[in-house]
């Protein structure tokens, strides 16, 4: 099923889903803020997403008015999203965030923002996934998270391609967590490997993150089981285990003392800043990563800590 649709947010992953969606014969409209025009006249990202040429039936526009489908995917980074939605009114029928995180100002997921500002049907497109993988045509598989299984039905059906296979949910809250969660286990997995404490301790550190992501999201509402699929685990093991990841590699410029472009986005360290410290929640990766980011603590003394807490049963 191809239709038209609008793509917001021309980074890395909004690009690669506008070149899949526009080789499988959609109509595609991608809203860049900044770069329209270049991209448009050399037909590739070559700041995002370079080596990807686009396809026919992409266009590239910077005109907000220029966003008419009935359905639009946000690919925007969470914390951008808000004040995004707030200043421009959108009229499809269907919105899909592509965002991982929480947004500090509110405290909100990205569906729960999204709703805030609109009335149309909300879902959540994500789970393990590398743009470049999704550009190249690489297979792939996301959840789609949709409180409305009808709508959730139509959206898998319009969204899935040969090789990018959508599986459905309609735990929305838990897909969100674990997308946002599991930036905060890549964190500090970077920072193991940085710092050179071997392959065994990033999969400790990998399995005690889930059991960490899984605790805190049942906590506030979500179903246990979501934690286990693509949009918890899945995406776990991808981010927890490559540098194409920025959260791993901002996790091991910080154990090594150095530093990323700063236009480069870490939601983890947004995610871990809201969740480190609250009486209510049992979070010692976040507390440890929110610390080390902060300079609070070393990544010597947070080792030692958590490395010597009582010893208790898995």
């Amino acid at each position: 099923m191809t239709g038209r649709i609008d793509i917001i947010g021309a980074g890395a992953f909004g690009t690669a889903l506008a070149i899949t969606y526009a080789k499988a014969g959609h109509a595609v409209t991608l809203f860049a803020r900044d770069g329209a025009e270049a991209m448009g006249r050399l037909g590739e990202n070559t700041r995002r997403l370079p080596g990807h040429a686009f396809p026919a039936g992409l266009r590239v526009t910077a005109d907000r008015g220029d966003l008419t489908a009935d359905l639009a995917l946000l690919a925007l980074p969470t914390q951008c999203l808000g004040a995004f939605l707030a200043t421009t009114p959108l009229g499809a029928d269907m919105l899909v965030s592509c965002a991982k995180g929480i947004d500090r100002a509110t405290g909100l997921g990205p569906s729960a923002l999204i709703a805030r500002h609109s009335t149309a049907a909300v879902a959540q497109l994500t789970g393990p996934s590398f743009a470049v993988d999704i550009a190249a045509g690489l297979p792939t598989a996301l959840t789609l998270a949709c409180a409305d299984d009808r709508a959730g039905r139509a959206l898998q059906d319009r969204l899935s391609t040969p090789m990018l296979r959508l599986y459905r949910s309609t735990d929305v809250l838990g897909a969100e967590l674990g997308g946002a969660l599991k930036n905060v286990v890549a964190i500090a997995a970077g920072a193991v490997v940085g710092a050179g404490y071997g392959e065994s301790a990033r999969a400790a550190l990998m399995t005690r993150g889930l059991a960490e992501m899984t605790r805190l999201a049942v906590a506030l509402g979500a179903q246990e089981a979501t934690l286990r699929g693509l949009s918890g685990l899945g995406d776990l093991i991808l981010t927890c285990g490559s540098d194409k990841s920025r959260n791993f590699r901002f996790g091991m410029a910080l154990a090594r003392g150095e530093s990323l472009a700063a236009d480069i986005t870490v939601e983890g360290l947004h995610t871990a800043r809201e969740i480190a410290g609250r009486p209510d929640l049992d979070t010692p990766i976040a507390d440890a990563v929110a610390a080390l980011a902060d300079g609070r603590a070393d990544l010597a003394t947070i080792a030692d800590g958590l490395l010597n807490r009582p010893l208790k049963s898995e």
